[in-house]
């Protein structure tokens, strides 16, 4: 039998010395920086906080925390730390920026890459190997994290999910062991991995697929966004004959006023549709005909190399205080865009930096070819509201965002993308019944005492 130590001081005592010594604890002098996730309206308030270099580091943390009684939730960046808010008094917060390893394979199309990697990073070497990756539309969030919970890019249509590119990935578990989890080894991880979202271990590496892709015809076209109703009702009626090749996003922005943005965006109110085809620049000027055709301020679609593409969407990548929910929708009839136009556009009283619409179908509809808990995306369409602590308070930034989400509810799919909500949404929304169940058996073997936080709440 195990003894646990029966005080708080005990129960640290047996993380201090590990990781080098980056393990912080409350009072520590670098406890409140060591705990700060990337969103910043998150105070998490973890037993400690621990950072591991190396596989044996995490195995090392793990076996330690579960000695000591406490409970253990990997993190990397903290993008997704809201749903952990008010669940780590007795976890140690496992951060796992600094394991950066990443190596690209131009041979066989494919990359490695340590848990605390960015995307950023990724599509850079990537594209050094004329490559491209399913990335997300931030440059700045994990790669684990994301390629666990799902992760939609600017490929989705032609190429589906990021974590149907996963072949592979290495994870430390519950006892401390280490498992490499393919398809034809320990298969039940990898298919767990594949949309599951975590919960069975903490992963310290994974290998993926990429995408012959060196160029495509990507961009931005951007009104005042006094045109918001004509634009998305034009961008939603031409999206009905697109190609699987093209991804596009339409979005109600209000652009801050950063030196980060480009000038002609810098502090403005605009309607924007951005998008990559998987195409030729004859291709991209005849599919963007209709919509030139509405005459935009801002035009800048053009052949761009893959690895630019990753900055696209002006996302913030320095750690920002964001609340953001979303629904999956059915359809996008032209009553829903009015809902929405009327919910967070130029004649409402929202505050949201940005209401956004994104075009699903193509490969997210089909199963993926490899097999796995998220396979496949509900819905045509993913409407995601993003807001920012104005003043008012995170309460009534919750609130505002869930407003305006809630006006589209008559065409909600009754399912969720876990990846786009800090809402406390239970997870079991995000899979079909059977992925749910397997996913918990798989979880339990992997974790029998519960050790490890789960990413979201379970009911």
């Amino acid at each position: 039998m195990v003894t646990k130590p029966s005080t708080a001081a005990a129960r640290l005592d047996v993380l201090r010395g590990l990781c080098g010594g980056a393990v912080h604890a409350p009072g520590d002098a670098l406890y409140d920086e060591a705990r700060m996730p990337w969103n910043l309206q998150v105070d998490a308030r973890p037993a400690a906080v621990a950072y591991p270099a190396f596989q044996d580091e995490v195995a090392s943390v793990v076996r330690a925390a579960a000695s000591a009684g406490l409970k253990v939730a990997p993190q990397g960046t903290g993008h997704g730390a809201p749903p952990l808010a008010g669940r780590l008094g007795d976890a140690v917060l496992l951060r796992t920026s600094a394991m950066t390893e990443l190596t690209i394979d131009a041979g066989r199309h494919t990359a490695r890459v340590g848990a605390g990697v960015l995307w950023g990073d990724v599509v850079a070497r990537a594209g050094a190997s004329r490559l491209a990756a399913r990335h997300t539309t931030a440059a700045g969030v994990g790669v684990v994290g994301t390629s666990l919970g799902g992760g939609l890019s600017w490929y989705a249509r032609q190429a589906g999910l990021q974590c149907s590119a996963l072949t592979a990935v290495e994870l430390v578990l519950a006892d401390g062991t280490f498992v490499r989890a393919t398809d034809d080894s320990d298969a039940d991880l990898m298919w767990a991995a594949r949309g599951g979202g975590g919960g069975f271990g903490v992963v310290t590496a994974m290998e993926f697929e990429l995408l012959p892709v060196s160029s495509a015809y990507a961009g931005m076209l951007a009104w005042s966004w006094a045109e918001g109703d004509r634009v998305l009702r034009a961008w939603r009626s031409w999206t009905a004959s697109l190609p699987d090749t093209f991804t596009t996003v339409a979005r109600l922005f209000r652009a801050p006023d950063e030196v980060e943005l480009p000038q002609d965006v810098r502090g403005r109110r605009l309607v924007v549709i951005d998008g990559a085809l998987l195409g030729d620049l004859e291709e991209g000027r005849r599919l963007l005909e209709p919509l030139r055709a509405l005459r935009p301020e801002i035009d800048t679609f053009d052949i761009v190399p893959a690895a630019s593409i990753a900055h696209m969407h002006l996302d913030p990548e320095a750690p920002t205080a964001v609340y953001a929910n979303s629904v999956l929708l059915d359809d996008l009839p032209e009553i829903a865009i009015e809902a929405l136009v009327a919910a967070a556009g130029p004649d409402s009283d929202s505050a949201l930096l940005f209401a956004e619409i994104r075009h699903l179908g193509g490969a997210l509809s089909r199963p993926a070819q490899r097999p796995g808990v998220l396979e496949r995306m509900a819905g045509d369409f993913l409407v995601l509201g993003v807001g920012v602590d104005d003043g008012g308070g995170w309460p009534a930034v919750r609130a505002e965002t869930n407003r305006v989400m809630g006006a589209l509810q008559p065409w909600d799919t009754g399912t969720s993308y876990l990846l786009m909500s800090d809402e406390r949404v239970a997870e079991h929304r995000a899979w079909s019944t059977e992925s749910a169940q397997r996913l918990e058996a798989v979880r339990t073997a992997a974790d029998p005492q519960g050790l490890f936080v789960p990413p979201r709440s379970r009911t």
